[in-house]
């Protein structure tokens, strides 16, 4: 896009692209977040999404793994929530201090009076969320070039799961209330995120992302029948009706990667959804995703979390495991965690794992497949 620095470090993309290339890419989620000190001063007073609001703030945060880390993240990803898209579609949605997301006023019922109204109205996603847009484009400017930009979205059905649950849950009761005693009105529901979702991608492209991601981050809270009715389906309206919107705004197509949390049983639909790159949980063995992919999509992932709050030898072992299941990752593999990097975790620790990443695909270094 014009009036952006030539990008220097384009491995990332070449990969998602199906490229084999001279080492895995790496970055990983919430890279940019609460585990550094330098986001609580950045923050200062301001609440989560007052930083969501504010593209000098969000560009900043976003910048801060990237500064850190200098040389060893191939990717920023925006400083954002998925949550933004409920709030333009009028719903208040407050970041409650150990406590996560909350919506004083979720979706109870069909005829709720509000279900009426979120069907019946017209969001404009260039207008509401246009904050995005600004801190994507401040942020590619700052980058100068140095790494690519991933744009993201939430999966409508871990959406809706906000809206109906009205913030986290361990039982899912409302949610799973409204898919098998409300099918049909779930379903538009989920139909309207989706096509929110597609303008909300294009438009981030538009202001500079070079590759986007959805999260369905619920997506293990569905059975695998349940899975291919309720999330599936809208997935797939995101991937195939974004390059076409994004070539009607004469943008070129970027990747699509689709992280489905928990969903190992999908894997399978999910190499053929239509996304480029497919990511793993830290609940799925590499080789083993790797034999399902065959080739298909390229994989992101997958070391769980949890290991950057162990020892250094802990988290090499981890990277020799991944990298002797992504086959030494010359191709069709980015290099990242299960999940976001967690609260508390040592942020040399995380650094650790980047090196020992680039330390194991080097080529001398890299670990023996042999079982």
């Amino acid at each position: 896009m014009a009036g952006f620095d030539v990008l220097k470090n384009d491995l990332l993309l070449r990969t998602a692209r199906g490229e084999r290339v001279e080492r895995p890419p790496i970055w990983v989620m919430r890279q940019a977040g609460r585990y550094l000190p330098e986001y609580h001063q950045a923050k200062g007073n301001n609440d989560f999404f007052a930083c969501c609001r504010s593209p000098e703030i969000a560009s900043t945060l976003t910048l801060q793994p990237i500064d850190r880390y200098e040389g060893l993240i191939d990717a920023a990803i925006i400083f954002s929530d998925i949550l933004v898209i409920p709030q333009a579609m009028g719903m208040t949605v407050e970041m409650l201090d150990k406590k996560g997301p909350h919506f004083p006023n979720p979706l109870q019922s069909p005829t709720d009076g509000q279900y009426e109204q979120l069907m019946d109205r017209k969001v404009d996603v260039a207008q509401e969320l246009d904050y995005v847009y600004q801190a994507i484009t401040m942020t590619r400017h700052k980058l100068k070039g140095r790494v690519p930009l991933y744009g993201f979205c939430g999966a409508p059905w871990t959406l809706l799961c906000y809206m109906v649950e009205g913030g986290g849950s361990k039982l899912f009761v409302q949610v799973k209330t409204w898919i098998y005693k409300y099918p049909s009105q779930s379903k538009k529901l989920l139909q309207k995120i989706a096509e929110l979702c597609v303008e909300y991608l294009a438009l981030q492209v538009k202001a500079g992302a070079q590759i986007v991601q959805v999260f369905d981050s619920w997506a293990a809270e569905l059975s695998p029948a349940s899975f291919k009715e309720f999330a599936l389906p809208y997935l797939r309206h995101i991937s195939k009706h974004l390059p076409p919107r994004l070539k009607e705004l004469r943008l070129e197509s970027v990747p699509m990667v689709v992280f489905a949390k928990g969903a190992w049983y999908a894997l399978d639909d999910l190499c053929g959804s239509g996304y480029q790159v497919v990511g793993l949980d830290w609940l799925q063995d590499p080789a083993e995703a790797v034999r399902i992919a065959n080739g298909r999509v390229v994989l992101q992932g997958n070391a769980d979390p949890g290991v950057l709050y162990g020892d250094k030898e802990a988290i090499t072992a981890v990277v020799q495991d991944l990298v002797r299941g992504f086959a030494g990752g010359k191709q069709g593999w980015i290099a990242n965690l299960g999940h976001g990097v967690t609260p508390f975790v040592d942020p040399d620790n995380l650094k650790f794992f980047f090196e020992e990443i680039r330390r194991f695909t080097a080529g001398e270094n890299r670990p023996s497949t042999k079982v």
